[in-house]
């Protein structure tokens, strides 16, 4: 009886680590493309009431396949960039067919994606400067909005779980370093942070983690960004300030410049490794691996 404790224990690991040895690198072809013969989420468009802003503001929402408001799910809320609004992701990254997709393959935990609009000001359409002083800051007062008026919304509104181990933040670009700056300012709000190509908006290492040990309280780190991207020094200063602090994480270098491409692969990568048990050296190793 002993013996075959063990040697089922042993075949567990064995397949956790060939898991985690074959992490994809690329997402497959086909993983964006619609199929209709798989059950589908659901994307709806809500307002909610922020007082960090003093108007109503709007956001997506996406319930996967076989939502039931009965169960409860935990949270990703996704970022978009410096020239997008709650839209840019559902226009331009299909997230819900990414995911649909994913679901169908049994690859995903189920959960509510919040897609918001992170430029928290009265007029906060992507139009006109968008690099105005005044809309780049509202970048950085999304913080107030997301914590104080979004995540509470949403914690009324929809069945989700509440606490930080079920609440997770990703964004790309401007949204990256929002993802960043929020995700690792408030590890008491964020257990999983992914930042995608992240922008010159991401803090300095030392002002993101004063206290790097703190880091340590993530169940997931994540940080990339496309080998021909401009933007690719401050996701690399990043990174280094955390190997050299020994905080775990993963650094994925992906081939491609600063676009959709990437940032549909990073978040086909990334979702797989929500909410459930991973081991960060092991997807890194497999990552690198050609």
């Amino acid at each position: 009886m002993k013996n075959s404790i063990l040697l089922i224990v042993a075949f567990l690991f064995s397949g956790m680590s060939a898991s985690a040895q074959t992490f994809e690198q690329q997402a497959p072809q086909g993983f964006d493309l619609e199929n209709k013969e798989v059950p589908q989420g659901k994307i709806d468009t809500i307002k909610y009431e922020s007082k960090t802003v003093g108007t109503q503001r709007k956001a997506l929402v996406y319930t996967p396949p076989g939502f039931k408001k009965s169960e409860k799910y935990p949270v990703l809320y996704l970022l978009h960039g410096i020239g997008g609004d709650e839209k840019e992701w559902f226009k331009n990254g299909t997230p819900q067919i990414i995911l649909d997709n994913l679901y169908a393959q049994g690859k995903l935990t189920p959960m509510i994606v919040v897609l918001p609009n992170g430029r928290a000001m009265k007029d906060d359409s992507a139009t006109g400067n968008i690099w105005a002083k005044d809309k780049v800051e509202a970048f950085a007062t999304f913080e107030k909005d997301l914590l104080n008026d979004l995540i509470p919304f949403i914690e009324k509104k929809y069945p989700v779980k509440k606490d930080r181990e079920n609440r997770a933040i990703a964004g790309l670009s401007m949204g990256g370093g929002q993802t960043l700056n929020f995700g690792l300012g408030n590890i008491d709000k964020f257990a999983w942070v992914g930042g995608f190509s992240s922008a010159p908006n991401t803090k300095e290492p030392q002002q993101l983690l004063p206290n790097p040990a703190k880091a340590k309280e993530l169940k997931l780190l994540w940080i990339s960004c496309g080998d021909q991207d401009g933007l690719m020094p401050f996701s690399k200063r990043t990174s280094d300030y955390l190997t050299e602090n020994k905080i775990p994480h993963i650094f994925y270098v992906e081939p491609g410049g600063h676009d959709f491409k990437v940032w549909k692969n990073d978040l086909y990568l990334f979702s797989q490794l929500l909410f459930k048990p991973i081991n960060q050296q092991e997807v890194n190793n497999s990552l690198k691996s050609e």
